[in-house]
């Protein structure tokens, strides 16, 4: 698999392009702290941005399926660059204005590009590689990330915010210089009209999601990480001042992407032993553990190796996730599927952000471990049983006939 030319072009785009976007992300809280004094309204400037990104996901997935992921690849690509020059307007003129539509512009980008990348890859290699795939894939992300941030850090200070955007906009041309290189078989691309008789609609995308309840478990069981996932940042800050540590949210940060790279490493050797199923079940049941472990979280030792134990069951649940939703989904759905995912996950990532918020100040972090623990659990056991007693009833099915 590593001597596919198209996995490394793959690879070397997600580092560089996470590079490029880690850096934008950073120059985004150095403009807005400098510009916007409230709080709720730079909450406000950011979920405008995403917004954008769930109201054109329809558009994106639809596309995907009619038209070549390629294409769509370098087109998305193409107005991330583009996205830039708006931020760079921005800095220019002090306008929030101007910052609002690189950030719409932005996320527009990203709701074409994830689903297309997401339904290139099975392209690219073979169904048994596919976890292997992933699971790589993920790392390199989450290696850009802590390059990527750690960096910005240390060239704010050393650069003006423009040249910050500027390499941002560089990373951002390499990888649309690199999808051009990328070479990959697709089924020609016919766009017929629903009188045709071929469905090209984005609502046909749930028919198949519901005759397909393996899927669906999957796709329901990927928002219990993210119930832990959407006020993750607020959760490390809540714990630094429960243990009047600055430091803690270092460690915090770095056993986490650490862990998350074994997990996803160790994944293909585990997938041996284990079943796709029994990964996610166990994952979502550790990442419940360590959501009810933060109940000490006055205690630096244990928090760090709760978010070890969550590291690295994400690690292991999001490659495994993905490959189901890869090899399960058909391929001729894949772009409307992976943009359903996308906004799902978005508005999902949106509200647990809103209720940790206000959980926080409500019971504090402490007891809102239990709730979001003993949810993730009770959630995890309620849908291992109702697998179980799906795959019992295929089993019958196929006996009698």
């Amino acid at each position: 698999m590593l001597r596919n030319k198209n996995v490394w072009i793959l690879l070397t785009g997600e580092f560089i392009a996470g590079l490029g976007l880690w850096l934008g992300i950073i120059g985004n809280l150095e403009f807005m702290q400098e510009k916007i004094p409230s709080d709720f309204l730079k909450s406000l400037l950011l979920a405008a941005g995403l917004l954008a990104g769930i109201a054109v996901g329809p558009l994106a997935g639809r596309l995907t399926d009619q038209y070549s992921k390629k294409a769509v690849m370098l087109i998305s690509g193409f107005v991330r660059v583009i996205s830039v020059i708006f931020m760079l307007i921005a800095i220019q003129t002090g306008s929030v204005w101007w910052m609002l539509v690189f950030l719409v512009l932005l996320q527009i980008s990203a709701a074409f590009y994830f689903p297309a990348l997401q339904a290139a890859i099975p392209l690219v290699v073979d169904d048994k590689d596919l976890l292997q795939l992933n699971g790589i894939h993920m790392n390199v992300s989450t290696l850009s990330r802590i390059i990527g941030t750690a960096a910005a850090g240390i060239l704010l200070v050393a650069i003006p915010l423009k040249a910050v955007y500027l390499l941002s906009m560089a990373a951002y041309l390499i990888l649309f210089g690199l999808t051009w290189f990328l070479q990959f078989e697709e089924k020609q691309k016919t766009p017929v009209s629903k009188a045709g008789g071929q469905k090209q609609g984005f609502k046909d995308v749930f028919p198949v999601i519901f005759k397909l309840p393996i899927v669906m478990m999957t796709l329901i069981l990927t928002l219990i990480p993210l119930i832990f996932l959407g006020g993750f940042n607020l959760v490390v800050i809540n714990i630094s001042e429960l243990q009047d540590s600055s430091a803690i949210k270092g460690w915090i940060y770095t056993a986490e992407g650490l862990a998350f790279m074994s997990g996803a490493f160790l994944i293909k050797r585990i997938s041996y032993k284990i079943s796709p199923y029994k990964i996610l079940f166990s994952s979502s049941m550790l990442i419940g553990l360590s959501q009810l472990m933060l109940y000490f979280a006055d205690k630096p030792v244990l928090t760090i190796i709760a978010f070890l134990m969550f590291g690295f069951s994400v690690g292991c649940f999001f490659p495994t996730a993905a490959t189901i939703f890869q090899t399960r989904v058909p391929r001729d759905f894949h772009g409307r599927f992976f943009s359903f995912r996308n906004m799902m996950d978005r508005v999902f990532f949106q509200v647990v952000l809103l209720v940790t918020g206000f959980l926080l100040d409500a019971v504090g972090l402490q007891y809102m471990s239990v709730m979001f623990g003993g949810l993730s659990i009770v959630l995890t056991a309620l849908f291992f049983i109702r697998s179980r007693s799906l795959r019992a009833l295929s089993e019958n099915e196929r006996s009698v006939s």
